[in-house]
């Protein structure tokens, strides 16, 4: 359960989740009202590409240059499930940064904190779950869509025993 909140402490939450991933620090109001947008949001995505057909899913308005750009600087990158380290390690964040300041003032809020699936083929659990920013989450959810790496989501989804194969 969420502890309650005032107004003040509401308001300072919402500024504060207005900043980007960097800004967060320690303050446990911010965590709290960071963790509950980002699960919503992690909902919400997991939902659409339950209900439609991932193939066809447009997630921004440039999905096309974030695909063509994320496949040409990561042209080997296993997108169907994702090493953490391939995102975490100073190597990786190195070829990352370059990458995300491509989409600065081009995909809005691309430098915010979203929650990544880590298996493509599993729901979002504590276990499959890893902070990334908005625009690695989009170049790895828009690769995931384009081959095909989301359609067992969809699938098992439209199937009637879907629930069991679900890992809980």
């Amino acid at each position: 359960p969420c502890p309650p909140q005032g107004p003040g402490e509401a308001a300072a939450a919402a500024q504060a989740l207005a900043l980007p991933a960097e800004s967060f620090g320690n303050d446990p109001r911010v965590e709290l009202a960071w963790a509950m947008k980002a699960h919503q949001h992690a909902q919400v995505y997991f939902n659409l590409i339950s209900s439609v057909d991932p193939k066809f899913l447009s997630l921004t308005k440039v999905d096309d240059r974030i695909y063509e750009e994320f496949r040409k600087t990561f042209r080997d990158l296993r997108v169907d499930v994702l090493d953490p380290e391939e995102l975490k390690s100073e190597p990786a964040k190195a070829k990352w940064r370059p990458f995300c300041l491509r989409f600065e003032g081009v995909v809005e809020d691309f430098n915010y904190g979203t929650l990544l699936r880590l298996d493509s083929r599993r729901e979002y659990t504590e276990e499959n779950t890893i902070f990334a920013t908005r625009i690695q989450f989009f170049a790895i959810e828009i690769a995931r869509n384009r081959e095909g790496w989301n359609d067992e989501v969809y699938s098992s989804a439209r199937e009637p025993a879907a629930s069991e194969g679900k890992s809980g």
